[in-house]
């Protein structure tokens, strides 16, 4: 795997040498190197306690085009900005898609082969095989056959990872808030261990939707039974 570096660890507040939005830097370097299409990939729930983990892969249109203004990774913006922005993107971009691994998927295979299922299944939905796909993060946890270059801190520097952010994110959002059980605020926490999700969880424990390998049983002792055990397998990603 070919790899693009594009900085240290991620940090809370963007760096004075990085874009507040993104642009077409990395995607330019790509064309450069003989990549025609590059497709945009970025995940969202990979820490949340319940849901699937969603990836979306993005293609922009020809000639790099100028995207909707303030476009940059997903968790710069407001909830209703995202909003805003999915809706802008999704008649701008020129093709998306996404693909998930469910919960169940998760506890059965681990947090690096759902990822890698959730894009495949993504990148297959798209109507052209892109000739690049830029991954955020510095591990390709998609591999072979796809051409996978991972830039790290993508999603802020990266038109089409920025998109495939924010597509992504308001996607699994609206999908975790139609789950219902109201108690454990699913529709503002997404799934992710908010004070109100531990709350319900210790009370009423999991729901069909929690992922039941998560360490988070182990501290829950009338509910510790549940627990789904399966041995570590080289190569597993860190949650967060």
């Amino acid at each position: 795997m070919e790899q693009l570096t594009l900085g240290d660890d991620p940090v809370a507040a963007v760096p004075d040498d990085l874009p507040r939005v993104a642009g077409y830097d990395i995607e330019r370097d790509l064309a450069a190197a003989g990549a025609g299409c590059v497709a945009g990939v970025d995940e969202v729930g990979r820490g949340a306690w319940a849901g699937p983990v969603t990836v979306c892969a993005v293609i922009v249109r020809p000639g790099f085009p100028a995207p909707p203004a303030g476009l940059t990774d997903s968790k710069r913006l407001s909830a209703q900005r995202r909003t805003a922005m999915a809706g802008a993107l999704l008649d701008w971009v020129g093709a998306y898609a996404i693909g998930e691994a469910t919960h169940a998927e998760i506890d059965a295979a681990g947090m690096t082969a759902a990822l890698r299922r959730a894009a495949v299944r993504a990148l297959e939905r798209l109507p052209v095989r892109p000739a690049a796909v830029l991954l955020d993060g510095a591990h390709d946890y998609i591999g072979s056959p796809w051409p996978v270059r991972c830039a790290v801190r993508a999603d802020l520097r990266s038109v089409s990872v920025a998109a495939a952010s924010v597509i992504a994110k308001v996607h699994r959002d609206a999908a975790m808030a139609g789950l219902g059980h109201d108690s454990f605020g699913f529709a503002e926490n997404a799934g992710y261990p908010s004070p109100a999700h531990q709350q319900a969880l210790a009370a009423l424990g999991p729901t069909p939707y929690h992922r039941l390998s998560w360490s988070y049983l182990d501290d829950l002792p009338q509910w510790r039974h549940l627990r789904q055990r399966r041995p570590d397998i080289e190569g597993q990603l860190p949650l967060l």
